[in-house]
């Protein structure tokens, strides 16, 4: 399913049901392309593969769906992103081996892709993409045979082969769940992600573009973090959001590093906050779109200003 905004708040759409063909359209990621168009990645379970959907129009009522990799039982976590080349970059998880893995894709529509295995360590999932100012991916995932985050850095914008590194390997374990990932005003990448064996939200600043080192700070706890979602604010600073107690919260970074954040709760209704997803909007303010358990339904928030607060003002 599809749903464009016919507003600034959202409080208006089209909703279209893009992909029948089976049991489809779980871990979706999207993003628009260099054409102006939606392209949607997601998982086919029919197929046990990836599949790519590109919009035949800007309220994506029709589209153009192909199977990418159906090699094993592939496309979970799936996360998108547009390369330096134009054309879009996938990476999500085989199941089956346990390997993280990108497709490049060869055209505008994704009818085709160039598959490569970037980590075949074992254990690793959950990834998240974001292109890099140099136009190369940098995906955050988690490996869970070590129970830490890790970071990959393509080469190249197709992502033949990529540089690996350790990011967290906090000696407490079980880190790096729900792992997202954005690139910051100054060049490096901000990843935000659970720590379950303290139950807090962390965020991660890469120290150069590599990311091969990194500084890590805990930004909320009482089982907070599950399902977060990052990216940068009109003032420069990261804003993620997440769910803890059952809550949708928001936090904004205090600077460029995250090292600490302003937090609070955006929507305490029923158990809100599973697979939050926060961008900015052309008014320049937060927009969340999240599930809500106890009602089954898809929700969005739009923050009325960068701090996501009623009673914020300049002076």
């Amino acid at each position: 399913m599809v749903a464009h905004c016919e507003d600034i708040e959202c409080s208006s759409y089209t909703l279209s049901a893009v992909d029948t063909d089976g049991n489809v359209g779980r871990s979706t990621a999207i993003i628009i392309g260099s054409d102006g168009l939606g392209l949607i990645s997601y998982r086919d379970f029919t197929n046990t593969a990836l599949k790519v959907a590109h919009c035949d129009d800007v309220p994506c009522t029709t589209v153009t769906a192909t199977i990418l990799d159906n090699s094993a039982d592939v496309g979970y976590y799936s996360s998108i992103g547009i390369g330096g080349d134009g054309l879009a970059l996938i990476s999500y998880q085989d199941m089956t081996n346990g390997t993280i893995k990108v497709a490049h894709c060869e055209d505008f529509y994704c009818t085709a892709a160039t598959i490569t295995t970037l980590d075949n360590s074992g254990g690793n999932s959950r990834t998240s993409l974001a292109i890099g100012m140099d136009g190369k991916g940098l995906i955050a995932y988690r490996n869970t045979a070590g129970n830490i985050l890790k970071v990959a850095r393509c080469i190249d914008f197709e992502c033949t082969s990529a540089t690996i590194t350790e990011l967290d390997t906090s000696t407490t374990g079980n880190l790096g769940y729900s792992p997202s990932i954005t690139i910051g005003v100054d060049g490096f990448g901000l990843i935000s992600y659970y720590d379950q064996s303290t139950g807090s939200l962390k965020a991660s600043h890469c120290e150069n573009v590599a990311c091969n080192s990194a500084t890590t700070s805990q930004l909320d706890g009482g089982y907070a973090g599950l399902y977060s979602s990052i990216t940068i604010g009109q003032d420069g600073l990261g804003v993620i959001t997440y769910q803890k107690s059952g809550n949708l919260k928001f936090a904004h970074c205090n600077d460029l590093a995250c090292t600490s954040a302003i937090t609070l709760v955006l929507d305490e209704v029923g158990t809100a906050g599973n697979g939050s997803s926060v961008t900015i909007g052309i008014d320049g303010n937060p927009f969340v779109s999240y599930y809500e358990i106890d009602a089954d339904d898809l929700k969005v928030t739009h923050c009325s200003n960068a701090f996501c607060v009623p009673y914020w003002q300049r002076r």
